[in-house]
């Protein structure tokens, strides 16, 4: 049987404008295609910030200068930037299979994600995303019931929650693709944030961390393994100091003794570890891989990159 793998895409994949975005999804297909060729089965999922952020603000912008016209949702907005990434993603990736003759459908699944209510991340929004608003602006969201914060010098932005992921609503069809052998996209941004409503799914305003909606697909999909792409080759304990110690092959039990220890600050590496250590605790020889899009087959190879089995 084949080995499958979900791949976590992170911002160097995807770049930030679209221009950025339709070169960085050719160097980054290359990289899927030769998981395929290899006989791995793939799903990807990948990050959305400076597409949901560019999303954000064009929509509320156009609303604010079109009276006719209400802002977009963060749900909405969200699930625009699945719908425009998977775009250019899914096409890039069918065109570097065909060009090595592999015939293999690549699909999009525009991907809901229900979250809890009343998870604490909801009483202290974290992302802060969007234009930058003057104090007037900032007021007015308020009355809305939105949280703003200050950046010194430059004016105020939106912030709002990060709730864990709870269910992937659309796992059926993703699952039913993947075990078709066919390359699927699933859970964008960490899925469209939505609550639960009896047989109703109203979107959250709120986003998702993508790396934790990752492990949640790669257990929902029995995977052998959850590939997280980032911006190092390994990662380091005490970067940037004297003790900077790369980490190649450890245990679960040690990254989560490296998590207790605070060694990956809140918003950078430990979802990464959050998720990878969910991942392989429920099923038995899994393995979690963070490494670099560069150093991905060196890496599967365990010659490179940070490995927790």
């Amino acid at each position: 049987m084949k080995k499958k793998v979900v791949v976590a895409l992170g911002h160097r994949a995807l770049g930030t404008t679209l221009p950025e975005q339709q070169i960085a999804v050719r160097k980054t297909s290359k990289s899927i295609a030769d998981l395929v060729q290899e006989g791995y089965q793939v799903a990807i999922t990948h990050s959305n910030a400076p597409q949901l952020g560019m999303i954000h603000t064009a929509m509320n912008e156009f609303a604010k200068n079109h009276p006719d016209y209400t802002p977009a949702p963060m749900s909405v907005c969200s699930a625009m930037t699945q719908g425009y990434i998977g775009f250019d993603l899914q096409n890039a990736i069918r065109e570097e299979l065909l060009n090595r003759g592999i015939y293999r459908s690549v699909s999009t699944i525009l991907t809901q994600v229900t979250v809890d209510p009343y998870d604490e991340a909801f009483y202290t929004p974290t992302k802060v995303l969007g234009r930058y608003m003057s104090a007037e602006d900032a007021a007015i969201e308020r009355k809305k019931g939105n949280y703003v914060v200050e950046e010194a010098g430059k004016g105020f932005r939106r912030v709002v929650s990060a709730p864990n992921p709870v269910k992937i609503v659309e796992i059926d069809a993703i699952r039913a693709l993947a075990d078709a052998d066919q390359v699927v996209i699933a859970c964008g941004g960490g899925g469209i944030p939505v609550l639960s409503q009896d047989h109703r799914l109203k979107g959250a305003s709120a986003v998702i961390e993508k790396d934790l909606t990752a492990g949640k697909l790669a257990e929902e999909l029995n995977a052998d393994s959850l590939i997280i792409l980032t911006s190092v080759e390994k990662v380091c304990l005490n970067r940037g100091t004297d003790h900077e110690q790369e980490l190649g092959e450890i245990t679960a039990a040690q990254a989560k003794q490296y998590m207790e220890e605070g060694h990956f600050g809140i918003y950078n590496m430990l979802p990464k570890f959050r998720a990878s250590v969910s991942f392989i605790e429920k099923g038995q020889g899994r393995s979690a891989y963070i490494t670099s899009q560069e150093a991905l087959s060196d890496c599967l190879k365990g010659k490179t990159g940070t490995i927790i089995r």
